[in-house]
């Protein structure tokens, strides 16, 4: 598996000191990336969802790549580089946030039926992207 995700959420994190909580990899999209990059070698640092999606999934090879920004998941999703959404639905009301799917540009965007596992204090919901 790897993790692709934006900037903001891996200064948020400070990179999760090199070792993301699932054991992946990390594809950083960014414009910037930081002078010291060196300080995370499991990071790869890219400019753009494409390259960052196609690099994910070069380091992923078989295995999962997910995206863990709403932004980057946004741009990825309108450019069809997403195959599968999957929501958690957890019954807690933030009142603030960034949304996963606001400002589509390329909507509207179809899915299947979702496949819905019934989880402790959490309801997860995993559609297949419509071609």
């Amino acid at each position: 598996m790897s993790r692709v995700c934006g900037r903001r959420l891996f200064d948020l994190t400070n990179g999760w000191n090199d070792n993301h909580p699932i054991d992946a990899p990390v594809v950083v999209v960014t414009h910037n990336a930081p002078d010291d990059a060196a300080k995370w070698p499991r990071t790869t640092f890219v400019d753009g969802v494409a390259e960052g999606v196609a690099r994910a999934r070069e380091i992923a090879g078989d295995r999962h790549v997910s995206i863990a920004s709403a932004d980057i998941a946004r741009q990825a999703l309108d450019r069809g580089l997403v195959d599968e959404v999957c929501i958690s639905l957890v019954p807690v009301l933030l009142g603030h946030g960034i949304p996963y799917f606001a400002n589509l540009t390329d909507a509207p965007h179809r899915f299947d039926d979702p496949t819905v596992i019934q989880g402790k204090g959490a309801t997860h919901l995993w559609y297949r992207v419509r071609r």
